[in-house]
């Protein structure tokens, strides 16, 4: 069949949750069969997230082909396990960039260059994923931020013209949101009314609504919105408070959302699929009693910024039957006389990824006392580095052991920047990023963990790395190099075998955690926590 489209637009405020319903909406899809991908249209004029706070966007997500993206494709990929690339992943950046680097080269041929429709036709070739021979059933567009946003204005533009060029191929999702008013004891549905108008307004009349709420939504209240909102009364779905976000797609598909996209676009329903794996690794979820704590070590005191890592954890835990206790330390406030106290009653450690020189001190005597104290400890990037600098400092005896990256003039940079980063002078995009190849030494506890394979390939995002100069210091003291990039003979994993369970990682496995196939190093370091606390 020809290719379907799907667009996932939000309204009355943001953060409800698009990305977990556009993955919902593709689990959905795949489990009847379709070939499914998922593209998040962000309206920031940054070409990329790579180069926000954490505070200002959240994680910065990592495809395989080594583009900086939106946390909501970490979403994409966990949920439908597909693999994301640049081209599911698109700022308002970079569509005007496109368009001002084809008028400089002259191919507009002298016209003067506007929103519409130079503007709107780059984000409908993207949105139709034009030049990408991919044979997709279905492509879900999300489109980021809230009906009303100057910044989004172009994006309904584009689905506008496109839901007319495309007839009963393009469905149209819209999600709001439904308060409650605790003074009125009511749940009021004039926000979703103003919010569809205005969509109407722009000339777009959403197929589907999803009613975002904490309280259960009755049959009148759904029947006064799809009457005052010109909606099929099976086409207003409620996505209420779950205890989990992977609950959300058998939500979804019990209330018939991905029944009813199939009616609106015309092909026939079929069977309900049984989704079998899906909700098995849900019956595992409510089970699991045991808990496990961990403590996250980083300096960013926001929940999206370690999102895949938290996903990642949660997800391991589920496969060994615990539930996660994570508990966030922010590094900052760590200090050799209270590191004791915070790290008290954990089973294990996450010595977080990050960059720059705030809070790294407090990640180096986190790895100091894990390891002295034989605490299952897992460092990521930044937080791999610091293990690898407390080691110098406090075994191989360079005190003033350092990163390049903190500290220029340090004698002893164990951790150091890598060749091909020296010459570059712009930030964004610049970093070693995307999946590289790394080889495992032979009876290595990762080896081991990733079922005694001798190669892998990891996502990346980092410019420093470990210092070749050191590596046989290291090894005679009891830190091994177990991980190595055969092309470049670049250090991605340091074990110490003699301890329970320390491990540190250049890349980042976290982005490579799926529900269905959770990181084989999550599992052998949760596995680990499980037996021995």
């Amino acid at each position: 069949m020809d290719t379907k489209y799907i667009f996932v637009t939000g309204g009355v405020v943001s953060s409800l949750g698009k990305g977990i319903i556009s993955a919902s909406i593709g689990k959905l899809l795949q489990a009847r069969g379709y070939k499914v991908t998922i593209q998040k249209f962000d309206p920031y004029i940054n070409i990329d997230p790579g180069t926000l706070n954490p505070y200002e966007h959240g994680e910065c997500y990592v495809t395989e082909d080594g583009f900086e993206t939106d946390l909501d494709l970490g979403h994409y990929e966990r949920f439908t396990g597909i693999h994301t690339t640049r081209n599911n992943s698109i700022t308002t950046g970079r569509i005007y960039k496109t368009v001002i680097d084809r008028e400089r080269h002259g191919d507009y041929l002298g016209k003067t260059i506007q929103v519409v429709p130079h503007i709107t036709d780059e984000i409908k070739r993207r949105m139709l994923r034009e030049g990408l021979d991919e044979g997709l059933d279905f492509v879900i567009t999300e489109v980021g931020g809230t009906i009303g946003d100057i910044e989004s204005a172009p994006f309904m533009e584009a689905i506008r013209q496109l839901r007319w060029q495309l007839g009963r191929d393009a469905v149209c999702v819209h999600l709001t949101y439904v308060p409650y008013l605790k003074a009125a004891q009511e749940l009021k549905t004039k926000p979703t009314q103003h919010s569809v108008k205005e969509l109407q307004g722009m000339g777009i009349q959403p197929d589907i609504l999803v009613l975002r709420t904490e309280r259960h939504l009755d049959d009148h209240l759904r029947m006064k919105v799809a009457s005052f909102c010109n909606v099929d009364l099976e086409c207003v779905v409620q996505s209420e408070d779950m205890p989990s976000i992977y609950e959300v797609p058998v939500s979804m598909q019990q209330q018939g959302l991905d029944a009813a996209i199939m009616r609106k676009i015309g092909i026939p329903v079929g069977e309900t699929p049984a989704m079998k794996p899906w909700r098995d690794f849900l019956d595992k979820q409510r089970n699991a009693m045991r808990e496990v704590h961990v403590a996250l070590v980083g300096k960013y005191d926001l929940q999206d910024a370690y999102k895949s890592i938290r996903e990642s954890l949660n997800l391991a835990g589920i496969y060994n039957d615990v539930k996660m206790r994570l508990h966030f330390i922010n590094s900052e406030e760590v200090t050799r006389e209270n590191i004791a106290q915070q790290l008290s009653g954990m089973a294990g450690v996450v010595i977080c990824p990050g960059f720059g020189t705030r809070g790294i001190e407090g990640k180096i005597l986190a790895a100091e006392y894990t390891r002295t104290h034989d605490i299952p400890t897992f460092g990521i990037c930044l937080g791999m580095q610091m293990m690898v600098i407390e080691f110098a400092r406090n075994v191989l005896g360079y005190k003033d052991a350092n990163s390049s990256e903190m500290d220029t003039q340090t004698p002893h940079n164990v951790i150091d920047m890598m060749e091909e980063q020296k010459t570059i002078t712009q930030m964004g995009g610049t970093m070693r990023l995307g999946a590289y190849e790394c080889e495992l030494l032979k009876g290595s506890r990762v080896y081991e963990a990733y079922g005694e394979e001798t190669l892998i390939k990891e996502r990346h995002r980092h410019r420093y790395e470990f210092n070749n100069a050191y590596q046989e210091e290291y090894e005679q003291h009891g830190m091994k190099c177990v991980g190595i990039n055969p092309a470049a003979n670049l250090v991605e994993i340091v074990e110490i075998p003699e301890k329970r369970w320390y491990i540190g990682t250049q890349f980042h496995p976290e982005y490579s955690s799926t529900v269905l196939h959770p990181h084989p190093l999550f599992m052998s370091f949760v596995e680990k926590l499980k037996i021995e606390n």
